[in-house]
């Protein structure tokens, strides 16, 4: 089954007519992006591009031989063109599924939009799931498949190829991944790409972090045959200074997987009211769907197989993520533990004890089975402290942040918002 993607864009396209910003500025070349379209095999169109029939010849296609032309979400962009001698668009009724001539089976499935997403078998039992823009779907059945009803065999267990907006439901991604429908070998592909994020490097690093890619208009994929999946790493450490935008980075890298573990180290400090709304803001962003552990007891979590992920998931429990946020703090209490802040108790054995603490984490992570990304502040290059406790704390954090970078496969420094991959 072949599918030509006539468009990868949002509803509006990218550029955006008219937009000014810098990411409709910049989206030029292979970057630019109409409405996204399907065309499966010449056979089935699902959604319409501007121009379907020009987009099709400039991918070498010929919509002469579409049979059937559905829709998936109510229409917003520019108003839809249907070439003379296609067949007049349609919706399929939640749960409804459709046996075409050629082979293919085409089963609508529900979304929690108004819309409908499509899982499309080929004659060879190969199938792909699409989904609408801003979708996500709004059930999944008991053979990890979106729910919607069809008749019982016709499918289950992983799709050849996820075709979804990625970048705007990234949770979307995670409730597949739980259920099954989506695994390691899973091609997910990002569509209707929108302007929120720039194109170029900046888009495909978001999408490769959560294990998406994305492809030029009039790309051609066979669903089934090998792509490389982007390999993601079980150990990330992403370093920034103070408002850098590094938590939002890290939690960025989790919003598609389930099962997510976010471990606050911060704990909680009685009569401070900034304190108490910068932890505010950051349980604010985070899916519902997280589970928070505040404690600065790292490893055992890190040696852990899981922590509570539900038994009948199939997402192993064994492959929970977690989000540590942040070694800084983690440090911190460490420090006020060993006594380090005074300079006679640092060396009648607070140096040692802290080394120790320290080795211990640092081979937790060496030896973990689980997704980890872990958050901590870069106090390097910054102004020299003024006491020695301070230069202390700033040597001493500078070593971790070392040695833990040295056993991820990949190390990011934020700055001003902007992700600079120092190692991966």
């Amino acid at each position: 089954m072949d599918v030509t993607l006539l468009g990868t864009g949002a509803p509006q396209g990218l550029p955006r007519p008219g937009c000014p910003c810098a990411a409709c500025a910049t989206a030029v070349g292979d970057e630019t992006r109409a409405a996204t379209a399907l065309l499966v095999d010449g056979a089935l169109l699902i959604d319409l591009t501007p121009g379907p029939a020009f987009a099709a010849a400039r991918a070498g296609q010929s919509l002469a031989g579409v049979r059937q032309v559905l829709l998936s979400h109510p229409h917003d962009g520019p108003v839809l063109e249907v070439p003379a001698g296609l067949p007049q668009p349609g919706r399929v009724a939640d749960g409804r599924e459709l046996a075409l001539l050629d082979g293919h089976r085409v089963r609508a499935v529900a979304v929690d939009i108004p819309g409908t997403g499509y899982e499309i078998s080929g004659a060879e039992g190969e199938r792909l799931l699409y989904l609408p823009p801003g979708a996500a779907p709004s059930g999944l059945d008991g053979n990890g498949r979106p729910a919607g009803g069809g008749e019982p065999g016709t499918g289950g267990g992983p799709y050849d190829l996820v075709l979804l907006d990625v970048l705007g439901r990234p949770e979307a991604l995670a409730r597949l991944r739980a259920s099954g429908a989506v695994d390691a070998a899973t091609d997910v592909l990002a569509v209707h790409l929108d302007h929120e994020v720039p194109p170029g490097p900046e888009l495909h690093r978001r999408l490769a972090s959560v294990g998406a890619r994305a492809v030029a208009d009039g790309s051609t994929l066979r669903v089934g045959e090998f792509h490389a999946v982007p390999d993601l790493p079980r150990r990330t450490l992403v370093l920034g200074g103070a408002r850098s935008g590094k938590s939002v980075e890290a939690e960025r890298r989790l919003l598609a997987f389930p099962d997510v573990v976010y471990v606050a180290t911060g704990g909680t400090r009685d009569g401070d009211e900034d304190w108490a709304q910068r932890v505010s803001l950051h349980r604010e962003r985070r899916p519902s769907s997280w589970r928070t552990v505040e404690t600065c007891d790292l490893v055992p979590l890190l040696a852990a197989a899981g922590s509570g992920a539900d038994p009948g998931a199939r997402w192993p429990a064994e492959a929970s993520p977690l989000l540590i946020d942040c070694l800084a703090l983690w440090l911190t209490h460490v420090m006020d533990e060993v006594g380090a802040w005074d300079d006679e108790t640092w060396e009648a054995g607070g140096r040692r004890a802290l080394q120790e603490r320290t080795d211990a984490l640092v081979a937790a992570v060496r030896a973990t089975q689980r997704r980890v990304v872990a958050v901590s502040n870069e106090v390097g290059s910054g102004v020299v402290p003024a006491t020695p406790a301070g230069r202390r704390f700033r040597d001493e954090l500078g070593r971790l942040n070392a040695a833990f970078g040295a056993e991820c496969e990949q190390v990011l420094l934020v700055v001003a918002g902007q992700a600079v991959a120092l190692r991966g």
